[in-house]
């Protein structure tokens, strides 16, 4: 995770997590933007460690630590399924989302009042 290294809140990620969000970007069908602002992160910053990566500047150093977890997991069709079931309904919802914004901006602006006496 991110590691503050001064009082201007300037924020160093370490190289492991650079390449796991790199790799959730090319895996997933959604717009980087959308990835980068799910995560807090500024979408240039994602797409400059992209870019990084495509020229093998971005490459994660063999750790020697031991993962306690089992990663093994067999994705069947019902899980694939679901996912991009639940995709398709992440991606309306963001959509509906965004329209009642915009719609709580258009009756919070102030109405320009009737010239006719």
């Amino acid at each position: 995770m991110p590691k503050i290294l001064s009082e201007e809140r300037v924020v160093e990620y370490s190289t492991e997590f650079k390449v796991r969000v790199v790799a959730l970007t090319n895996q997933l069908k959604v717009d980087t933007t959308t990835i980068a602002n799910i995560i807090g992160l500024h979408p240039v910053m994602v797409y400059r460690w992209r870019q990084e990566s495509r020229e093998g500047k971005l490459v994660e150093k063999p750790s020697r630590r031991i993962s306690m977890t089992k990663t093994t997991k067999n994705w069947s069709q019902t899980d694939d399924k679901e996912i991009r079931r639940l995709k398709k309904q992440v991606e309306k919802l963001q959509k509906e989302n965004d329209f009642l914004k915009k719609w709580e901006m258009y009756l919070k602006d102030p109405k320009p009042k009737d010239s006719r006496s």
